[in-house]
């Protein structure tokens, strides 16, 4: 074991409760390609592997359609003109992010699926953006969460061992995407995932609140040092 220096955050659904504006953007692009819009929970349920998917499940298209080039222009157009209109912070998110910045050797980052320009304004509005090292979001890697080259470029960003990375995260894309990266995985519960869906993703600890992940780091590092020290 080595004792964690960086930690990854995902974004909606762990940091941030997005669902008001994710939903009122696919809406948005299924009514201007001519479709029905959907109920909210409904929408709420494609959430977790981009955007491109998101629009897909929506429409009920295959990802590779030219039908949802449409709609995915569309909801990108709508989302980066209206990034926080129901977007609120999850709780204990501030207060985690600020507690975990003054760890004076600790590097917080930030790995979204959310596609780049959606993720960079969103930041942006919260006025967040300076305290994460590092970025990845949907689009800069060849794959997205739950395979591993998203935290893998965090790594090489940051010229760390990928097993000194945490990744924390409401859905098993975060938990599987650590797994396959060689990272440990917190999940939160209270993002979009249920709570057996995230059992069943067997992150290393699964915990109810944003508060707890501070306690949870410091153990793990704790651990490691007595280890050394042992050694």
């Amino acid at each position: 074991m080595v004792p964690p220096t960086a930690i990854a955050f995902d974004l909606d659904g762990t940091l941030i409760d997005s669902r008001g504006d994710i939903v009122a953007a696919v809406n948005h692009a299924l009514e201007a390609t001519g479709r029905a819009p959907l109920p909210g929970p409904v929408i709420v349920r494609y959430v977790g592997d981009g955007a491109r998917a998101l629009c897909a499940r929506a429409a009920k298209l295959p990802e590779s359609s030219e039908g949802v080039d449409e709609l995915l222009q569309h909801f990108l157009a709508y989302y980066q003109e209206h990034p926080l209109d129901f977007t609120r912070w999850m709780p204990g998110a501030q207060e985690t992010l600020e507690k975990l910045s003054d760890i004076a050797d600790l590097s917080l980052c930030l790995c979204t699926n959310k596609p780049r320009a959606t993720t960079a304004m969103v930041l942006a509005a919260l006025g967040v953006r300076s305290r994460f090292r590092a970025v990845v979001a949907g689009g800069d890697t060849a794959e997205n969460k739950p395979a591993p080259d998203p935290l893998l470029h965090l790594a090489q960003v940051l010229d760390i061992h990928p097993g000194r990375m945490v990744m924390v995260g409401d859905g098993p894309q975060d938990i599987e995407c650590a797994r396959r990266a060689g990272a440990r995985s917190i999940g939160v519960l209270g993002g979009f995932a249920s709570e057996q869906v995230l059992l069943d993703a067997r992150p290393d600890v699964l915990l109810r609140s944003l508060h707890d992940v501070c306690d949870v780091l410091r153990r793990w590092r704790d651990a490691t040092v007595r280890l050394s020290a042992v050694r």
